[in-house]
């Protein structure tokens, strides 16, 4: 009830938008989006949009296609409010379930009473422009403040030197781990993404928020052609996240107390019941292994037992899509099983919804809250992620209100944990024999196979990163057979570390 202590922390409106004009040059900015975005949440609230001016926190999602500087402060001004505090975040997909997660805790310890979270990208029209020869003149304002987040880069001078770079090109590298520790052969496991990519398009078909609505067929996505030429095996482009849109959403959170006082209706109100926040061992080259995620498969069991729900309790899921591997390993992590009938996505995920940027996971997190508004009672699960499966946000959301009150499930303990799991030792400049741990072989734009990177392991079960042969039948070859645990030998000279299979 209100008043009680610690405040309750409400999730009370969610707002989206897609722009989609005929001319993209002529598509609104990312700060006019959050604009949008935040002014259609208060008005899902419904108590109107003067709600807005008794915002006193906002947090504004890094955006990618723009650098604002202070987008939070551009925002607040935008929208008339004077919040007390303002955040601009660093990089990483899981920004806006973290965040959540953050401002959950600060609204429960009563720092915060009402709190707006937004974001957005507006790369369609960026590019046009671009294209068009007139760069955007989207304003900018100096930080005072440092970013809020882990800001640490993603990539060690090591994997930067091998080409482990662009997630297009390193999520592979896990996808075909992980279709080698369940045995299965490259048929199945092309079904299997087939079947995935259709069910998830067809989510998106019935979104009026989506980018794609087509609907495409799983052996359509499956299928390479001209139109969808293979970016990094085994995924064709339509597998892969798309930033080419239009889109922004935000989020309204306050604490019950502050909800009750500004006439949010109850019937608006979705709670968070918990969260956690964790990272896996940082760089990938340092994973225990390409197949399995222990810090989420660790994060996601005490957030179930801090609040009290069984994983078959939840029955809406959204679980990080920006490729196949994600949502698929996340739900192995889980403990979801391949023939749950539950879909692993609300919005239809980032390369069929649409990948905005970082800010993806809060229109996840709006579509939910309307998820949970129309089934009463109901549970759902949000997993957010950021970089190469490295940083993880998840949270817990129900119509009801938690019998334990809002439960944070991280800690110093768990991050802990997690660090100090084994993981091979690294070799710089390996030589001799060596076998595929995994591997993925990049193509360029006319279709061809033009590179391959290889992590494996030397004959003294050192780790190491290498690139393949620049032959393009070897490469080519390598995507018609199973690699992981084939043998090679490697060498190392000053531009880095080859392996060659033959």
């Amino acid at each position: 009830m209100p008043g009680t202590s610690p405040p309750a922390p409400l999730l009370v409106g969610g707002g989206q938008i897609t722009d989609r004009p005929d001319d993209p040059t002529l598509g609104r900015d990312p700060l006019a989006l959050m604009e949008e975005a935040a002014r259609r949440a208060a008005d899902d609230a419904g108590a109107g949009r003067a709600l807005l001016e008794a915002v006193d926190t906002v947090v504004a999602v890094n955006v990618l296609c723009h650098n604002y500087g202070d987008a939070a402060g551009l925002l607040s001004e935008r929208l008339g409010c004077r919040p007390a505090r303002m955040l601009n975040t660093t990089v990483g997909g899981n920004t806006p379930q973290t965040v959540v997660n953050h401002v959950c805790a600060e609204i429960a310890a009563g720092r915060v009473g009402l709190a707006l979270v937004a974001g957005a990208e507006a790369w369609k029209t960026s590019r046009a422009l671009g294209r068009a020869g007139s760069p955007p003149s989207w304003p900018t304002r100096s930080l005072s403040a440092p970013l809020w987040g882990d800001g640490r880069n993603g990539m060690s001078e090591l994997e930067l030197k091998h080409g482990i770079f662009f997630p297009a090109e390193v999520y592979p590298l896990f996808e075909n781990a992980y279709r080698a520790a369940r045995g299965q052969t490259l048929a199945a496991h092309r079904t299997e993404l087939a079947e995935m990519c259709g069910g998830f398009a067809r989510v998106a078909r019935d979104n009026p928020h989506a980018w794609f609505r087509d609907g495409a067929s799983g052996e359509a996505i499956a299928t390479v052609t001209d139109d969808n030429r293979m970016i990094a095996f085994p995924y064709p482009k339509r597998m892969n996240a798309i930033l080419d849109v239009n889109q922004g959403a935000a989020l309204l959170l306050a604490s019950d107390e502050v909800a009750a006082r500004l006439g949010i209706p109850r019937e608006r109100w979705v709670y968070p019941w918990g969260g956690v926040d964790v990272t896996e061992q940082w760089f990938v080259q340092d994973r225990r292994d390409y197949h399995s995620m222990p810090a989420v498969e660790r994060a996601a069991t005490l957030l179930l037992e801090a609040t009290g729900v069984s994983l078959g309790d939840v029955r809406h899921l959204d679980l990080y899509s920006c490729f196949p591997i994600a949502p698929r390993l996340s739900a192995a992590m889980l403990g979801i099983p391949a023939d749950d009938p539950r879909a692993l996505t609300v919005t239809g995920g980032l390369p069929w919804f649409g990948g905005p940027g970082n800010n993806y996971s809060t229109h996840a997190i709006a579509t939910m809250v309307d998820r949970l508004r129309s089934e009463p009672g109901s549970f759902g699960l949000v997993h957010a992620l950021g970089w190469f499966l490295t940083k993880h946000g998840l949270g817990v959301y129900s119509s009801e209100p938690p019998p334990r009150g809002w439960r944070y499930a991280g800690s110093r303990e768990l991050q802990a944990w997690v660090d100090a799991l084994p993981h091979p030792d690294i070799a710089v400049e390996p030589h001799g024999d060596a076998t595929i741990e995994t591997y993925t072989i990049v193509h360029g734009r006319d279709g061809r196979a033009a590179r391959g990177v290889v992590i494996g392991r030397a004959a003294d079960r050192r780790r190491f990163v290498a690139r393949l042969p620049d032959d393009p039948g070897v490469l080519e070859a390598m995507e018609r057979e199973e690699q992981v645990g084939r043998r090679g030998t490697v060498s190392s000279d000053a531009r880095g570390s080859v392996f060659d299979p033959r």
